[in-house]
């Protein structure tokens, strides 16, 4: 069974269901060196870290200085709730004092869960990479919008929408979530919105992409952080900024 498959039957076996005890725990920052504060890096002339996004060879859309000496990677669902929590508490303040600093880069790689997830992943990827974050924040802000309205679908809404062939099925559960409509008030024309929808192929890289890395990392929920390439047991924005503080970001 492929990845994307096991994404959507378990959605059709509990439709739309929103899977949040998948979302990490809270834990308490391993104690750790301090490390010596690292002095700014100046962006190149005319540029800005923050305004420089770039998609990785992972999959990820990473902000800032791809040199930055402390690499932040989150691995984040558009339905985990403490993801949401994450990205309205640490957003402004990571992207505005960290990486605009040249000495933290934050790459955001989406781990998929489930029918919901894919779809609005698939919506925040669909335009340039400079657009990813903004979309992302936003999708993040409305997701109690999101949940209502997909809630709100009659059983028989849901399965006539999974029951459709893989290239209608996406521009369905886009409509069905209301999502098409959010993104398509933020600068997403329909036609583009539907048309990354209906990319069969990419929805099963996504999927695969969860798979392999989830693996790879042993993501058992999100978020989940890799901070210099280790994997960190907190998923809070204060315990995530006094790591940064001790590696030197201050």
């Amino acid at each position: 069974m492929t990845a994307l498959r096991r994404i959507l039957l378990s959605a059709a076996l509990a439709p739309l269901a929103l899977g949040l005890a998948a979302c990490s725990k809270e834990a308490d920052v391993p104690a750790g060196p301090t490390g010596e504060p690292i002095a700014r890096i100046a962006a190149p002339a005319g540029k800005s870290w923050s305004e420089t996004v770039a998609i990785t060879v992972e999959g990820g859309y990473r902000m800032g200085n791809p040199d930055a000496p402390i690499k932040v990677v989150e691995f984040a669902s558009l339905t985990c709730s403490h993801c949401a929590e994450f990205a309205e508490a640490a957003s402004a303040e990571l992207r505005d004092n960290y990486v605009a600093s040249g000495r933290v880069s934050y790459e955001l790689r989406n781990f998929v869960r489930d029918a919901i997830d894919l779809t609005a992943t698939q919506l925040t990827q669909c335009g340039t990479p400079e657009t990813f974050f903004a979309l992302t924040d936003q999708v993040f802000a409305y997701q109690a919008g999101i949940f209502e309205k997909a809630q709100s679908a009659s059983k028989e809404q849901q399965q006539a929408a999974f029951a459709l062939p893989p290239a209608q099925r996406g521009p369905a559960l886009g409509e069905l979530t209301g999502l098409t409509e959010y993104v398509t008030a933020r600068g997403i024309s329909k036609d583009q919105a539907n048309a990354c929808l209906a990319d069969a192929g990419k929805a099963e890289k996504l999927a695969a992409q969860t798979q392999q890395q989830g693996e790879q990392y042993q993501v058992e929920g999100t978020p989940t952080f890799i901070v210099n390439g280790k994997k960190t047991d907190y998923n809070t924005w204060d315990k995530l900024k006094a790591d940064l503080e001790r590696l030197g970001a201050r």
